[in-house]
């Protein structure tokens, strides 16, 4: 059985075009992917069309990938890191 430590995320360092890496708790993440998805409605993935709001988008983005495609030379990564004291 495994070990539920290796689910627990303290953070998540962020990749983003152009910035320095940055790390961000889980819900500063989720912010940040709402307000990128707010800029993104009109041109949404498929995969995320069928969430009813920005916030299930982003929740969904949070659970299931690392990834977002925002165009031609531009990306969003995120991966989860414990950090230790």
């Amino acid at each position: 059985m495994p070990d539920p430590l290796m689910y627990r995320e303290d953070a998540f360092v962020v990749l983003d075009s152009n910035q320095a890496e940055e790390f961000l708790t889980a819900p500063e993440l989720l912010t940040k992917l709402k307000d990128v998805l707010t800029g993104l409605q009109d041109n949404l993935p498929r995969e995320l069309q069928k969430f009813p709001n920005i916030e299930a988008q982003a929740k969904h983005l949070l659970d299931t990938s690392c990834e977002l495609d925002l165009g031609p030379g531009q990306f969003l990564q995120w991966y989860a890191v414990r950090l230790e004291k």
